[in-house]
């Protein structure tokens, strides 16, 4: 049966998996944060970074010499042509990303045979890691929506973000829920407030008592005289005995710009992203450049690539190549410029 451009194998020994609970799922949606300049920058950052990087294989000889291995037809798939449907840095990107918003990347490996044929990224919502009850105890497999077999972790990529068991990753976005709704909420309160012409809400006092035509006399005179939309924003002017006393604080008595700017730097601590990163240049100089991107490298994106490494040597190689092959991105592509 072949669904989705594969097929795989299910062991005659399996029976009912249970699936494992995805301690991530529906804590907060990935569409709405990423409408967070934030958010967005260090998503759009990190997947560019790493997926730019050219992805080495070598073959290393019985010296110990490391030489491009051309003829496995893993390089290709890492460095030209993973599928139809995407150049390598597409493929990279949406992995990445999916892994950062979602807590976890798929990529099922198609093979004919021993050959490989391609690597086919997977959605998240589609794949489903569950534990297979055997005669050797459960073992780990993955269900693809829309397929009865089940896959083997041989053939599948599975890229983890953080996580507490080591089968299944926690979307960055969750443990940042909190701060995303923070700031989701100051950037509504700043578009609101801009909106209504960055106007504050009180009270007016009037000597004496109003009908009810007089009050709605003054609520649309002040509510004209106000209106963004118009133009006029402009003065109101008060008679002898009325009088006008705001009953909310201004937007620096309630910190507004001191939290969404608070708010870039919080997200950046999540994604471990330099803020200076994020473009947010408040306290950066020349003097930082240099040493901000090496830091970048070093400790932001040195550990995507190492994760990467492992898990495509550790899936595209029989057990009898991996001792003599090496997956190695080229980090010198970063530092050129």
């Amino acid at each position: 049966m072949k669904i989705f451009g594969f097929e795989s194998r299910r062991s005659k020994r399996e029976s009912t998996p249970s699936p494992i609970i995805n301690t991530q799922t529906t804590l907060l949606s990935r569409d709405k944060p990423m409408l967070l300049s934030t958010v967005y920058r260090c998503v759009d950052l990190i997947g560019n970074d790493v997926a730019q990087l050219p992805l080495k294989v070598f073959k290393i000889d019985s010296e110990g010499f490391k030489n491009p291995f051309f003829q496995h037809p893993a390089y290709r798939l890492l460095n030209e042509e993973p599928n139809e449907d995407m150049t390598r840095f597409t493929f990279i990107k949406t992995l990445v990303s999916s892994v950062l918003l979602t807590g976890n990347g798929y990529a099922y490996i198609h093979r004919e045979g021993t050959r490989l044929v391609e690597l086919q990224f997977l959605h998240s919502n589609l794949v489903t890691p569950v534990k297979v009850p055997t005669e050797k105890g459960e073992v780990l497999r993955y269900r693809v929506n829309g397929k009865a077999d089940l896959v083997e972790p041989k053939d599948m990529i599975h890229i983890l973000n953080y996580s507490y068991d080591g089968v299944i990753g926690v979307s960055t976005l969750s443990h940042a829920r909190q701060t995303l709704r923070i700031a989701t909420d100051s950037e509504q309160h700043a578009a609101k407030f801009f909106e209504g012409g960055a106007s504050v809400n009180g009270v007016m006092t009037i000597e004496g008592r109003l009908t009810k035509d007089q009050k709605q006399q003054n609520y649309d005179e002040w509510n004209r005289r106000l209106d963004p939309y118009t133009g006029n924003g402009g003065l109101v002017i008060l008679e002898g005995n009325m009088s006008y006393q705001p009953i909310t604080i201004n937007p620096k008595d309630a910190q507004m710009l001191e939290t969404r700017q608070f708010n870039v730097l919080d997200i950046c601590r999540f994604f471990s992203v330099s803020p200076v990163k994020a473009f947010d240049l408040s306290k950066s100089s020349y003097s930082t450049i240099e040493a901000t991107q090496i830091d970048h490298l070093t400790g932001t994106i040195n550990p995507w690539l190492v994760k990467i490494e492992l898990e495509f040597k550790r899936k595209l190689f029989f057990n009898s190549e991996k001792i003599h092959v090496e997956v190695k991105f080229d980090t010198k592509a970063m530092l050129r410029a």
